[in-house]
């Protein structure tokens, strides 16, 4: 495709967002920054972690993100005594009634659609935990010997209670990691808690309209990975995620201090995916330095691990990145000249 083409597209994709949000606004009272970053990891080709305390409509959003870009959607609710064949199918002995001939037959599980939202992920063992990542990082499920693959596009968006900890199975960092973002679904204001019993004590039913389908998804997500990006940004990126490393010889102080462990390479690459989606989302066809510092907190936050000090201190990883943003600097002449 021609640059022209591409402009045209990055247009295209500006526009899918603003009816996007524009068709989400009809179920879903405020949620600006979950919305923003759920699509940012879509068009990225990402997976997303959603944490937040029950009755914050997590549900309602991702159902209402899969009507209105024409993805077939399912839920599974995790619990401890799901299997991993619950996730990724089974092998079902069958008869051909004419031959009366016995076969094994592979019955698809509910892995295979689009938008899969996997309720209380932290709900059921590891086993089951890593069927699931295993299916969303290859993007493939194998059962007897066949590879079987996964309709295209293809994103999980999971959801944790942070406040029971009891009877779950907290994900491994390296499970973790394969998720492009941690979201945060925070309160509503008293204005959107207003609004959210007004409307959703009424008798009204709105009607979703579909604005973009999976063919135009898959065309867009490539536009995003053609996006270019400058040489410090690229820098910019790799300072960041590589001070978080405590054993850096020029992380600060207070990363060897407070962090037990920093994130690894996949982090630098989310960080500009991301960064990616998220300028093509706002029509631009350039990485910048805003965009990256936009998305560090759910890049980040998942990826490293504070350490007992700073526990005793109070210390979230948000707060450690927030310290971090204010210690690595971002001009862009000075990154350009060390890139260089």
């Amino acid at each position: 495709m021609t640059e022209a083409d591409d402009l045209q597209s990055i247009e295209k994709l500006g526009q899918v967002r603003d009816s996007i949000v524009q068709e989400l606004r009809k179920t879903i009272v405020g949620m600006d920054d979950v919305i923003d970053e759920m699509m940012i990891a879509i068009f990225a080709r990402g997976h997303c972690l959603l944490v937040g305390v029950p009755g914050l409509a997590k549900t309602l959003l991702v159902s209402s993100l899969a009507k209105s870009m024409s993805l077939d959607f399912k839920r599974i609710q995790f619990t401890p005594d799901l299997m991993p064949s619950d996730i990724t199918g089974t092998e079902l002995l069958q008869q051909d009634p004419e031959t009366q001939e016995r076969r094994f037959k592979f019955q698809k599980g509910p892995v295979f659609t689009n938008l899969l939202l996997a309720d209380e992920i932290n709900r059921t063992p590891p086993k089951t935990q890593a069927a699931l990542l295993e299916a969303m990082q290859e993007k493939r499920v194998s059962s007897g010997g066949v590879d079987y693959k996964l309709d295209q596009p293809f994103f999980v968006l999971a959801t944790q209670n942070p406040i029971e900890q009891e009877g779950t199975y907290p994900l491994p960092e390296a499970q973790l990691d394969r998720f492009l973002f941690n979201i945060m679904v925070k309160y509503p204001s008293q204005a959107e808690e207003l609004d959210i019993m007004r409307s959703v004590t009424s008798d009204d039913e709105p009607e979703l309209s579909e604005v973009v389908d999976a063919a135009s998804i898959l065309e867009l997500q490539h536009v995003v990975r053609r996006i270019p990006v400058a040489d410090h940004v690229f820098q910019y990126a790799a300072a960041l995620v590589r001070a978080t490393r405590p054993d850096e010889p020029d992380a600060p102080e207070f990363v060897k201090n407070l962090l037990a462990w920093g994130a690894g390479p996949r982090a630098s690459l989310n960080l500009i995916l991301a960064g990616k989606a998220r300028a093509a989302l706002r029509g631009r066809t350039h990485v910048s330095i805003e965009d990256i510092k936009a998305l560090c907190l759910p890049v980040l936050r998942h990826r490293i691990i504070p350490s007992f000090a700073a526990r005793s201190e109070g210390m979230t990883a948000d707060a450690l990145i927030e310290k971090l943003l204010g210690e690595i600097p971002s001009d862009e002449k000075l990154l350009a000249r060390e890139s260089g």
